[in-house]
């Protein structure tokens, strides 16, 4: 009896994970297609108002509303980044309401790695964090370091 018990817990605890992972990539997906669409309320509209952005760029680590000032001309002109996930895995706090991911993406800039950590808020999931960065090859990172030296 145990045995079953702990099965179907087991069982109920795998099939939950999985239904919050289908809702997570999508939720994921879809964010990134409402900067595709340049949908600024949608886009937006799925960050918490405690949201970090950090960009590829020295210096860009942006709030929610400094982020969304700076993204605002992008998104009028009716274009603003279209950036295709894959490989994403995830993570998830104990009591459910806090996970956390990164995933491969293919942008303008080729390949870069996301990461980002969403909270369950009244049930709702928003987006508090998200981190872009640019893939360099080791084997190339001293050349890089030379273009970057060069500006200086």
């Amino acid at each position: 009896m145990r045995k079953n018990i702990f099965l179907v817990t087991l069982l109920l605890l795998i099939c939950t994970n999985a239904i919050t992972q289908n809702e997570l990539d999508k939720f994921i997906d879809d964010w990134h297609f409402s900067a595709t669409k340049a949908n600024y309320e949608t886009y937006f509209g799925a960050m918490d108002d405690s949201f970090i952005f950090l960009g590829t760029a020295p210096g860009e680590r942006w709030s929610k509303d400094e982020f969304s000032n700076f993204s605002k001309p992008y998104f009028d002109k009716g274009k603003a980044w279209d950036f295709k996930a894959s490989n994403r895995h995830w993570n998830y706090s104990k009591n459910g309401k806090t996970a956390w991911f990164d995933e491969d993406l293919d942008t303008w800039m080729r390949d870069c790695r996301g990461s980002g950590i969403l909270i369950k808020k009244k049930g709702e999931w928003k987006l508090v964090y998200y981190n872009l960065t640019v893939l360099i090859e080791n084997e190339k990172m001293k050349a890089f370091i030379q273009l970057r030296d060069e500006k200086k």
